[in-house]
């Protein structure tokens, strides 16, 4: 009897330690931060049961903590969505993008270390975006998709109206980006940080300059648990992302950074230099 005990637990072990390890990448993985199974991962840091009074439960630094969301004010909305309306007129114009501005967001995370480095922080420039309102997702998904095979100047004229309407359309909370390189044989360290505490900084480059703090929340395409509404958002995502670049022959991590705080780190104004203007200060 104490044999088969013995056998059974040694068995549940060898089932721990293949799971933590499956996939990851031997050369820049690292141990016991994520769990592949049948070619996907579930994130299991985050708790999204309080989310309809704005609240979120995150593991982070090994304890679970609590954070309330905020919308971005109406400057930092004024500032990106009138960078991107001239962007889209720049290609109007045959003329290529800026680098700064509110697509390209600056992510610094930390607490993992990947093996090929002696340091738990990493920073990344992400491609960031807004998500539509629960409400609206399948509309604008259904939209996209019948104008995907449009010319590019039409998806130009298609983008501009979401933006001109886009306090109707899109969640104020939230930046939107895609995780595209973690797989099962690769891991990147923002994701390794990411799931390991799923918070993150972004920083733009420009002026007005704005630093929004977030708790981050991961959706595999492949996890078939997804609910309806989490596979709208990758579907979203990687929609957009394939209606700008072109198609690709995969689908993306979605990656949803659900604002917490907003500061203004524009240099010069007694008002800025990294100041937190949401929530307001007392």
């Amino acid at each position: 009897m104490k044999g088969k005990i013995l056998l059974i637990l040694s068995v549940i072990l060898i089932f721990l330690i293949s799971c933590t390890q499956k996939g990851v990448d031997k050369k820049y993985g690292a141990k016991d931060l994520t769990c592949w199974q049948d070619g996907y991962f579930v994130q299991e840091n985050i708790d999204m049961s309080q989310y309809d009074n704005k609240i979120i439960r995150a593991k982070v630094d090994g304890k679970w903590q609590e954070y309330k969301t905020v919308d971005v004010p109406d400057a930092f909305i004024k500032w990106n969505w009138d960078a991107r309306l001239g962007t889209m007129e720049r290609f109007r114009n045959h003329q290529p993008p800026k680098w700064a501005g509110p697509h390209n967001g600056i992510v610094a995370t930390y607490g993992a270390m990947r093996k090929d480095t002696q340091f738990k922080l990493n920073n990344a420039v992400k491609g960031m975006g807004f998500l539509p309102k629960k409400e609206k997702i399948k509309d604008i998904i259904k939209m996209l998709k019948e104008t995907n095979d449009n010319s590019f100047p039409a998806k130009l004229d298609t983008l501009t109206s979401i933006y001109e309407h886009g306090k109707e359309i899109f969640d104020l909370n939230k930046q939107l980006s895609l995780e595209l390189y973690t797989n099962p044989n690769f891991i990147t360290q923002t994701f390794l940080n990411q799931i390991l505490n799923p918070v993150s900084t972004i920083v733009f480059l420009d002026i007005p300059s704005y630093k929004l703090k977030t708790v981050v929340q991961l959706f595999d395409p492949n996890n078939p648990n997804l609910t309806e509404y989490e596979k709208d958002v990758v579907e979203y995502v990687n929609l957009v992302h394939s209606y700008f670049h072109g198609k690709f022959s995969i689908k993306f991590i979605a990656v949803v950074y659900h604002i917490i705080e907003v500061y203004d780190n524009s240099p010069g104004s007694k008002d800025a230099k990294g100041t937190r203007i949401m929530p307001k200060l007392p």
